[in-house]
């Protein structure tokens, strides 16, 4: 049963950074491409950054280039998302999520992931 639990969420003030992680069961998680998703309130979901199962492809959206940063750690069957210089507009809750064979093209393309976490909650404020 594929498992992924994120973890790293919090209240943190403008411009501050988190790392947000995500644990995921075996299935093999080496071989599959992974993503990262947020929803704010009222809002629908967004694809924020997907990763090739090696970690040599990275998609990061538009919204959040140069601030967010998507990583794996294979050995850990672990994805990061490291956000920095975070904004009011960030608060959201941030999803880690898959779908077994497909590679970040899927995600990029508007491919829904069979999987989901839980989420992490992240609020930006002053």
């Amino acid at each position: 049963q594929v498992q992924l639990v994120e973890s790293g969420g919090g209240l943190v003030q403008p411009g501050e950074s988190l790392r947000l992680s995500c644990v995921a069961s075996e299935f093999p998680f080496s071989m599959t491409a992974m993503s990262w998703y947020r929803q704010a309130p009222g809002k629908g979901r967004q694809l924020v950054a997907a990763i090739s199962p090696p970690g040599a492809t990275t998609y990061t959206a538009a919204s959040v280039k140069g601030r967010f940063t998507i990583s794996r750690a294979n050995t850990k069957n672990t994805i990061y998302l490291h956000v920095s210089d975070l904004r009011p507009e960030d608060t959201a809750v941030y999803y880690c999520a898959m779908k077994r064979g497909v590679s970040t093209d899927y995600y990029i393309g508007g491919g829904l992931p069979d999987y989901w976490g839980q989420g992490t909650q992240v609020t930006v404020s002053s």
